[in-house]
């Protein structure tokens, strides 16, 4: 089943490569859609895909790359919607 999910993912998760490694693991688990920073230090994740691979993903986040430490991801889990591929914003 293909789904859409949005999160907000909060602690020191910004200048630690989070973007980075985010899309490389979209990549991996075949996700498409985006991550960008917000100005109040979180990161903002828009991921599409089979609900298999995006709950991957979702696991991957709220550990993150070695340099992060994640507090806290919020979930909303949306209809599934179309993008080519993930990207950075």
């Amino acid at each position: 089943m293909k789904q859409t999910i949005h999160c907000y993912v909060s602690g020191r998760v910004q200048g630690v490569c989070f973007r980075m490694e985010t899309r490389e693991q979209a990549a991996l688990f075949g996700v498409t859609g985006w991550v960008r920073n917000l100005a109040d230090g979180r990161v903002e994740v828009f991921a599409c895909g089979d609900k298999e691979k995006l709950d991957h993903l979702y696991e991957w986040l709220k550990v993150g790359p070695e340099m992060a430490r994640v507090l806290d991801v919020e979930i909303e889990v949306l209809e599934y919607q179309e993008f080519d591929r993930f990207s950075v914003r």
